[in-house]
């Protein structure tokens, strides 16, 4: 396994683990069913540090070695999606908390968690579709689970506000067990 590759891995990893304990350094009043991902990392949230750091993990896995096996186009919206960690990163999002808080960065954390979406979305069907023109099979039963998840958790999200934060980590794990299986499989560039 080449240096790039364990680089990637090890950041995926480190990133889920960020996220995953969030929680524990978070104020108790903090739920992961109800709370976003984004949340968590909120304006003024106390521990906000450990998920910002786990979407700047999750940024560089991918950026790191970006999936190969699509087109042109599906390179670029991973690289979307690498870069888009970033932004939700650095712009904190409103937390769930009634306190004051700046609505432009705000809005530009909501921004870069919808082209987050998209670009996960139209990345994993170029990949799909690619590999399908190519062997002649369906699509992976993968590739087509986390289209899917892609679209219809975050629907999910808006008609099930109570489990939002469960719903969108649901989300994240999919997205993590595509790029670590495309890692895995050898499927990277840097």
């Amino acid at each position: 396994m080449d240096g790039r590759r364990r680089v990637a891995l090890a950041a995926l990893a480190l990133s889920f683990v960020a996220l995953a304990a969030a929680p524990l350094v978070l104020p108790t009043d903090f739920s992961p069913v109800t709370h976003t991902t984004s949340e968590s990392a909120g304006q003024g949230v106390p521990g906000a540090w450990l998920p910002r750091l786990g979407f700047v993990l999750f940024g560089v896995g991918v950026l790191v070695r970006i999936p190969v096996r699509c087109s042109w186009l599906g390179g670029v919206l991973h690289a979307a999606f690498g870069t888009a960690m970033f932004v939700v990163a650095a712009f904190a999002s409103r937390s769930w908390r009634d306190a004051s808080y700046d609505a432009t960065e705000d809005l530009v954390h909501s921004i870069g968690a919808t082209a987050m979406g998209f670009a996960f979305a139209g990345g994993v069907a170029a990949a799909a579709i690619t590999e399908a023109r190519r062997t002649r099979r369906p699509p992976r039963t993968l590739d087509v689970v986390a289209v899917a998840a892609s679209v219809v958790l975050p629907l999910g999200m808006v008609a099930l506000p109570d489990v939002a934060g469960l719903l969108q980590r649901v989300m994240f794990t999919v997205a993590y067990v595509w790029y670590g299986r495309e890692l895995l499989r050898g499927r990277g560039q840097g």
